[in-house]
């Protein structure tokens, strides 16, 4: 018992020595955005890995932009879509299962998110399995808070009060949608996406591309072994 016991405590060092946090390079045609995913939302996690690696996203549009709330896309129907095109209603063929974290994770600025159809035609809330959307949002102050506070029937923590006042972000929609990732690099990017002139349902009049998206894994740290004291090493030589 003993043995098994320290072969899953040293697997367990071993895995926190060698964890990785996996990043998507989002490039568009307003510049660069970089997301890092969550790992306690895998099925999220692991379906976006699978359609950027694939070259999905490639050339698809924000095909929807609210200033001071998200801009969206990820419609594959958006790719060469004509000036006039109604989009929004696309995707791969399958949604996935909600995987809300709430609060652990909430619409901050720079929140990642799936999009999904209303709560009427989807009570399991399940996300479309392949558009998304990043939070710009607002600020609020305290009295706006509370009155979501009220309509929600729910109370902020600290933190989340704390963001939403200083940072923003769009409190109505916590615990509603998966967030599964936020913006680590590049929130002037979505600031800048967010701002342009928009027509018919806040499609940009002119086109906002995904140019790229490229999975980028951080290099994995070997953990530290502690230093050896010098009279331990004369007794070892002994």
């Amino acid at each position: 018992m003993k043995k098994i016991a320290l072969f899953f405590a040293l697997a367990l060092v071993s895995a926190m020595a060698f964890s990785q946090s996996t990043k998507v390079l989002i490039e568009t045609t307003k510049g660069n955005i970089t997301v890092v995913l969550y790992d306690d939302t895998p099925l999220h996690r692991d379906n976006f890995v699978k359609l950027v690696e694939s070259g999905f996203y490639e050339g698809l549009l924000f095909h929807r932009v609210i200033k001071n709330f998200m801009i969206q896309g990820g419609d594959p129907m958006s790719k060469n879509a004509a000036p006039n095109a109604r989009l929004g209603n696309g995707d791969p063929g399958y949604t996935i299962p909600a995987e809300i974290v709430y609060p652990k994770h909430f619409h901050k600025k720079g929140a990642l998110a799936a999009a999904r159809t209303g709560d009427n035609v989807n009570p399991e809330r399940r996300s479309s399995g392949s558009q998304f959307y990043i939070v710009q949002g607002q600020t609020y102050t305290d009295m706006q808070l509370d009155q979501f506070e009220k309509r929600m029937g729910k109370t902020f923590s600290t933190k989340e009060r704390d963001t939403y006042a200083t940072i923003g972000g769009t409190p109505h929609l916590d615990n509603q949608y998966t967030v599964f990732g936020e913006v680590v690099e590049g929130l002037g990017v979505v600031d800048k996406i967010a701002a342009v002139e928009t027509g018919v349902a806040d499609r940009p009049v002119d086109d906002v591309k995904i140019i790229k998206m490229t999975v980028v894994k951080d290099e994995p740290k070997e953990a530290e072994t502690p230093a050896t004291d010098t009279k331990d090493k004369k007794k070892a030589k002994k």
